[in-house]
């Protein structure tokens, strides 16, 4: 089963790829449309997560932000596609703007190993084949779970000869090696980690369980953090590239404020751009001990 469902998701992303990027975009928004209108779990995930954090929104307000989430998830879905399919300097073509470009290219030039942060807001494919015609980073990931979509992405997203680390103890242990060697990785930091691996700390007004990773490859200055996001502009015609450096306190020897610090920048970002994000990625499934779980 997990091989047909593989076969079908990549024969669509070749689908898409095959269209022009406006038409891929408004095949991806009607999409996205029908996610909003018709019963299925990636919209009840995305009312739950909305009404846990905004809470201040009228039930109005809050569908609203629903489907405008879906249709840009749709939108993502196509774009990536794209990204995925076509030569990068095409798909790098597509950012219209660039903002604080000098601060990664003053990390790149101190000698410290560079931690490119993102997360799942707007498009991290594009902003991926921007990165990597900056540097050659090692980009972490976590695998899907069909095979023939893991092959797929490993093959594309390193299709400007840098490599990919996925989410196990090997990949992490390599980024770990690139950094300490003065490379530069990166990595998406708001997927939910193990419980070992992270703790809860605020975002967006509750607990979320998040990772310690970015923190201790950053602590005590050991490299240089940087965030990195790529956002779809007003007319969907294209994208700006935001480059921000990571707050004091992310270096911070104690733990809970570096990670408090991390989520922290991560909310920043999304409270500016709330209909980006990908809620429909079950971010709070793990809850602290004694509260009730949302999905």
């Amino acid at each position: 089963m997990e091989k047909l469902k593989g076969a079908i998701v990549v024969g669509s992303l070749k689908l898409f790829a095959r269209l022009p990027f406006g038409a891929a975009q408004r095949v991806g928004a009607f999409v996205g449309w029908l996610m909003w209108k018709l019963p299925n779990r990636s919209r009840e995930v995305v009312r739950t997560n909305l009404r846990h954090c905004f809470p201040e929104l009228s039930e109005q307000q809050r569908e609203r932000l629903v489907g405008e989430t879906l249709v840009n998830i749709g939108r993502s879905f196509a774009e990536s596609a794209c990204a995925w399919m076509w030569d990068p300097a095409r798909t790098v073509a597509l950012i219209r703007e660039v903002e604080g470009e000098h601060l990664l290219d003053e990390a790149l030039a101190s000698g410290k190993g560079v931690v490119g942060i993102t997360s799942h807001l707007g498009n991290w494919e594009v902003l991926n084949h921007w990165y990597c015609r900056k540097c050659s980073p090692i980009i972490f990931y976590r695998p899907p779970k069909q095979k023939a979509v893991d092959e797929l992405l490993q093959r594309q997203r390193t299709q400007l000869g840098n490599k990919v680390a996925p989410s196990t103890r090997e990949g992490i242990i390599s980024v770990m090696r690139e950094v300490r060697k003065g490379g530069a990785v990166g990595i998406p930091a708001d997927p939910e980690p193990a419980l070992k691996s992270g703790m809860f700390v605020p975002f967006l007004g509750v607990q979320a369980l998040t990772s310690k990773f970015v923190p201790g490859l950053l602590k005590g200055h050991a490299a240089q953090g940087i965030f990195l996001h790529c956002i779809r502009l007003p007319d969907n015609n294209g994208f700006k590239v935001i480059v921000e450096k990571a707050p004091e306190a992310l270096y911070s020897d104690d733990e809970q404020e570096a990670v408090t610090a991390l989520s922290a920048t991560i909310e920043s970002y999304v409270r500016r751009w709330p209909s980006q994000y990908m809620w429909s990625m079950k971010r709070f499934k793990k809850r602290p001990a004694g509260e009730k779980k949302w999905y």
